[in-house]
């Protein structure tokens, strides 16, 4: 080996049942800590049938907006997204839903709804706000009888934050579920590689077809890729690996060129108001590490993390610094930004980030993150946990936790044979074309803890 991120105290539930929902909304303990089988013939669609009359009818009675008192004040809101991956049964006539709300200047608010009765007849019986734009009013942690604990945000460990130090090890399932192909198809998915930080196996691939490996040659990547047809289609392709990785820190590499980290990319480009906001952010900083705090500070109290309308998730520079939000990507694309724009050399990578307070279960999707290159050493930055979690923000200004898996480097890679509109973004979720069309495949990500 070459080693150098949920909830209410009446329903009985499975401890299975609660990791499922960890994922990115809470689930509701069990103070009596014994359990029940979830209800058989309850479907997500009857779940999400309940919760969507409810928003509905609350909506109607509230003359468009749906109202919900937040920490003493009273909210009028809109329904976002209903998170269908998380809805469940978790008992005998309970169930679990997790929904966004926006309100009128755009905060988003993650909800949990618990429900009772069977399909058709569900009721609401809480709702319990538990994030505005990312970032939890509470956490939950499991006891050692097996049942559940609200904690508060002040109180919070690092792991309940996220962070597991200074070494993880888990097996990483990637799973894409094909849909119906109707002509000649090309995929290409993320192979993760080892290096100093991060030691990866690959297990096993149940895939349909034959797979090459390609070599993305400017960030060194390495991708899956398939030719498919129709025979292929509504069919699973299953990855695991075994990976061991370390926190990191601020370290030295002699093997790349950082000033090649100061070129603009088609959605980080250079232009004089980049540069603008930079320099004044920086003015009377003596060296690089305290110009990149500055704007990584600029980037927390400018931003607010929020999955609303549309644009964000793209990495976008110039949408993060006219809308003011979006996700990890358009933080960190804001970031590189200005930091290039005062000559910070500034790189990208993205992956999933492995849940600190359970050890197996769901992955709430990909994750990114940057580094910095000042002092002969690129220091390991993230903006939107950091923002997230302010009592991790200076721990996140020169490290990445342990618990991690780092799929690719880079923006706007090139590789042969690629897809037809050009160089790939960023590469974390599959890109599946049919007949030169991108059309979506479904994944899932999930994890188990070693040891």
């Amino acid at each position: 080996m070459t080693l150098s991120d949920t909830g209410h105290a009446t329903v009985l539930v499975t401890v299975a049942c609660i990791s499922a929902l960890l994922i990115g909304c809470s689930a509701r303990p069990d103070e009596a800590g014994s359990a029940e089988e979830p209800t058989p013939h309850v479907l997500t669609a009857d779940i999400e049938a309940g919760i969507r009359g409810h928003i509905d009818a609350r909506t109607r009675e509230g003359g468009g907006y749906f109202p919900l008192r937040i920490k003493g004040s009273d909210h009028q809101l809109k329904l976002v997204k209903i998170h269908t991956e998380y809805l469940a049964s978790l008992s005998t006539g309970e169930h679990f839903a997790c929904v966004d709300l926006v309100d009128s200047k755009g905060d988003v608010y993650d909800v949990d709804f618990f429900m009772q009765g069977d399909p058709g007849g569900m009721v609401v019986t809480e709702t319990i706000p538990h994030k505005v734009n990312g970032k939890p009013f509470y956490f939950w942690q499991q006891n050692e009888d097996k049942t559940w604990g609200r904690v508060p945000v002040d109180e919070a460990s690092q792991k309940l934050m996220g962070v597991v130090v200074p070494r993880d090890e888990f097996e990483f399932r990637y799973r894409v579920f094909l849909p119906e192909i109707s002509g000649q198809a090309k995929l290409w998915i993320p192979l993760p590689t080892s290096d100093a930080f991060q030691d990866v196996a690959l297990k096993s691939i149940d895939a349909p077809g034959k797979h090459r490996v390609l070599d993305e040659e400017k960030h060194g990547n390495k991708i899956l890729y398939w030719e498919l047809g129709p025979k292929d289609g509504d069919r699973p392709l299953d990855i695991r690996y075994d990976v061991a990785r370390l926190e990191k820190a601020a370290y030295a590499d002699n093997s790349d060129d950082s000033l090649r980290y100061l070129a603009p990319e088609r959605l980080v480009p250079q232009n004089d108001h980049f540069r603008e906001v930079a320099l004044k952010t920086v003015a009377g900083k003596e060296t690089d590490l305290q110009r990149a705090r500055a704007l990584y500070d600029l980037v927390i109290d400018e931003l607010k993390y929020a999955k609303a309308g549309e644009g964000w998730g793209q990495g976008d520079a110039v949408f993060a610094c006219d809308a003011r939000h979006g996700n990890c990507t358009d933080y960190h694309a804001y970031f590189i930004a200005l930091a290039r724009a005062v000559d910070i050399p500034a790189r990208f990578a993205i992956g999933a980030a492995i849940p600190s307070s359970r050890d197996d279960g769901g992955v709430d999707g990909y994750h990114c993150w940057v580094e910095f290159y000042a002092e002969g050493k690129w220091w390991p930055v993230d903006i939107s946990e950091a923002d997230k979690y302010s009592a991790l923000a200076t721990y996140y200004f020169g490290h990445h936790p342990a618990n991690r898996l780092e799929f690719s480097r880079g923006r706007d890679l090139e590789v042969k044979p690629g897809p037809s509109t050009g160089p790939i973004n960023f590469l974390a979720y599959p890109i599946l074309e049919v007949e030169g069309k991108q059309v979506k495949a479904r994944i899932e990500f999930s994890f188990t803890r070693s040891g």
